[in-house]
């Protein structure tokens, strides 16, 4: 008996229930199986940055409200600081106008040599309360009249004056700050009309006389 050897044509064991396509090696997955992975990697991609947008457009519009808001408010606090400012010029005025009789009798006193004793310590403290305060005292004789802060009570004419002028304060004026609360009360002195044309007419003859070469010499 000679041994047999197994040849080429004795086919490999199968295992049961195994159909021989099973046996041969399964070939490489293709490249069209990757293209489907790509495209959805994009339209994650795509997805995600349009969200982005999305976001960044809100952050946008939210940082114009705050922005906005910021503003008003600014504003608001501008506008409430100035009218506290304002009622409280408004009060000191007030309280300033209803000290002005006070401040009247103070100074006639003292032109009548009256201010003296405790009673001068009062008025003098009174004085400098008021000044603190902002009251400002105006109206001086010789100052042209002015009637956006002069009152005349008295008028005269006087040949030493060249326009309307103030020569008597009767009553000083006051303000505060850029408000008036009195204007000063005044006598004015107007200068006269019969001395006005003699100066009109001395000066016409002066010139007549330069332009004649003034008079002729014998």
């Amino acid at each position: 008996m000679t041994e047999e050897t197994p040849g080429f044509d004795e086919k490999p064991d199968v295992p049961s229930g195994a159909t021989p396509d099973d046996a041969e090696p399964k070939a490489a997955p293709s490249s069209e199986g990757a293209a489907p992975a790509g495209d959805a990697a994009a339209a994650q991609v795509a997805g995600l940055t349009a969200q982005l947008d999305q976001v960044r457009t809100a952050l946008g519009e939210r940082t114009a409200d705050l922005q906005r808001l910021q503003a008003e408010y600014q504003n608001y606090r501008r506008r409430v600081e100035r009218d506290r400012i304002t009622v409280k010029e408004i009060a000191i005025a007030n309280l300033l106008s209803e000290l002005l009789p006070v401040l009247d009798d103070i100074g006639r006193a003292r032109e009548h040599g009256e201010l003296v004793g405790g009673f001068k310590s009062v008025a003098e403290s009174l004085e400098t309360v008021a000044a603190k305060m902002g009251l400002q005292q105006f109206g001086k004789e010789g100052e042209p009249f002015d009637p956006m802060i002069h009152e005349a009570l008295m008028h005269s004419y006087a040949p030493d004056v060249t326009e309307t002028t103030c020569v008597a304060i009767l009553q000083p004026g006051y303000r505060f700050g850029e408000r008036n609360l009195r204007p000063a009360r005044v006598a004015v002195a107007e200068p006269q009309p019969g001395a006005t044309q003699a100066d009109k007419g001395d000066s016409t003859e002066s010139a007549d006389g330069k332009e004649n070469g003034g008079p002729e010499e014998g």
